[in-house]
């Protein structure tokens, strides 16, 4: 499996609830210069006709100049998984809970708790559920049309 594990500040911050933090408003972005903790469970739910669904946690802009976003998706078992598409950032997908297939490029990888996907700007994908219990990710997406 080609999933990469890797060591991400951002990405590990974010795969902890916290509590008593700030979430931001949706629809606003913000400059990410100072520290700060973002609690997934404090941001509000939004669900998709397939019963997915998902938390916006952040949108912002890094110090160094790229566009950033992060929301939590959780996908019920036996949900039907959004057909394959482009995107035009790049992604991390932390898994927390749960077994993903992810397809993308004629191929497909299955990743659980702990596993990161990366998904490379212009990669035609999708992530669907392929265990006994709802799948839950953080997904990070970096640059491209996060601005958006």
């Amino acid at each position: 499996m080609k999933t990469i594990k890797i060591t991400c500040a951002i990405a590990l911050s974010m795969c902890v609830p916290a509590r008593a933090q700030t979430t931001p408003t949706p629809g606003t972005t913000e400059a990410l210069s100072q520290p700060k903790v973002y609690a997934i469970d404090q941001s509000p739910v939004n669900k998709s006709p397939n019963g997915t669904e998902s938390r916006s946690v952040l949108r912002g802009t890094l110090a160094t100049g790229e566009s950033v976003a992060a929301h939590e998706s959780t996908q019920p078992v036996g949900a039907t998984p959004v057909a394959l598409h482009p995107i035009h950032h790049s992604e991390l997908l932390i898994v927390r809970e749960g077994e993903v297939m992810f397809d993308h490029d004629g191929t497909s990888e299955k990743a659980g708790p702990g596993d990161i996907i990366y998904v490379p700007l212009g990669t035609v994908h999708r992530v669907r559920n392929v265990g006994t219990v709802p799948a839950k990710y953080v997904v990070v997406a970096i640059g491209g049309d996060v601005k958006k």
